[in-house]
């Protein structure tokens, strides 16, 4: 039997077993990390926690509505046990019929029948620790090896336990003056996510620093027992004529060879961060989107004005 329960009723030392142990775990999908990044969330749970469904959801004008929330790629049902279509489809079902409006991202291991569902297919990059570091860097472009030597050469030198907030702000500075969907509050729940992640050790951070002792580059490594998550990164001018970001993730991947764990670069459906991710030797895995959408016809309609309102702004920031 699957339940629908919310967060505060879910028992989370069960809950965090099922995560934990389960054939697809993924970090996301863990209580403390599900607590920090959402408003609210519930899951279905089916009988003792043998498989279960994150849900993060929220309610506007009267409609509660399923969204992915930020630094979460991929959530969807995670079990001890094989899954299947059949599953898949029976935890769908299972969705409250109180939230009219869905949009969610299933992890890889879950595969629906897209003549029941509409499903949009995303690309992710996968790249296997478990071999030396020589073995995996021989599997590295030409383009990245060259660029590599140029890096080192510059001086940068790579250092672990970099604070968030120093790598928050030159995204802040860069990158985040062009993306809307990153304010303060965005950034208020990263910091906090890296700072309990630390705490909890499934955090790492690293940072680039110039041959000037200035820090021009870093990122925010999310580690368990089976994954390695490229959560977020930041650079700013300076560090690409350096190519200080390929050579802080070869040390990543230098400082965690050998382990049986995959780097997961977070995608990409961008052309240009697929082919940077490429150049380490990654492997494409698929996942999906799954779109429900039953609102009313006259909602459906300001919804998809006010994406293009969006859109259209969003466009003209970076132009």
């Amino acid at each position: 039997m699957i339940q629908f329960i919310e967060s505060k009723n879910i028992d989370k030392v069960k809950w965090n077993h099922c995560i934990g142990n389960s054939i697809n775990s993924l970090l996301y999908a863990y209580s403390w990390y599900m607590d920090v990044v959402c408003e609210d969330w519930a899951a279905l749970v089916e009988n003792d926690y043998e498989s279960v469904m994150p849900l993060a959801y929220r309610r506007k004008f009267g409609i509660h509505y399923i969204y992915p929330p930020i630094f979460i790629q991929q959530l969807g049902i995670f079990s001890m046990v094989l899954l299947d279509d059949e599953i898949s489809d029976r935890f769908l079902k299972a969705i409250p019929k109180k939230f009219r409006f869905i949009e969610y991202n299933l992890n890889s291991y879950n595969q629906i029948d897209n003549k029941k569902y509409k499903i949009k297919n995303n690309v992710n990059h996968l790249l296997d620790l478990i071999i030396n570091y020589e073995a995996i860097a021989k599997n590295y472009s030409e383009n990245l090896k060259r660029n590599l030597k140029k890096a080192n050469k510059t001086g940068v030198n790579i250092s672990q336990n970099i604070k968030p907030e120093d790598i928050i702000e030159i995204f802040s500075k860069n990158k985040g003056k062009e993306i809307n969907k990153f304010g303060i509050n965005e950034y208020a729940i990263l910091k906090k996510l890296t700072y309990i992640g630390i705490h909890k050790g499934y955090i790492q951070t690293y940072g680039a620093y110039t041959i000037q002792n200035e820090l021009c580059a870093g990122a925010i490594f999310a580690v368990d027992k089976q994954r390695a998550i490229f959560l977020f990164s930041a650079t700013n001018k300076v560090s690409k004529n350096l190519f200080a970001m390929p050579l802080l993730i070869d040390n990543f991947i230098k400082n965690n060879a050998e382990k049986n764990i995959v780097l997961d670069f977070e995608g990409s459906n961008n052309e240009n961060l697929a082919r940077f991710y490429k150049s380490f030797g990654s492997k494409t895995v698929n996942y999906n989107t799954l779109h429900i959408n039953k609102l009313p016809f006259y909602i459906k309609i300001g919804v998809f004005f006010v994406k293009r309102i969006r859109n259209f702004v969003w466009l003209r920031n970076i132009n």
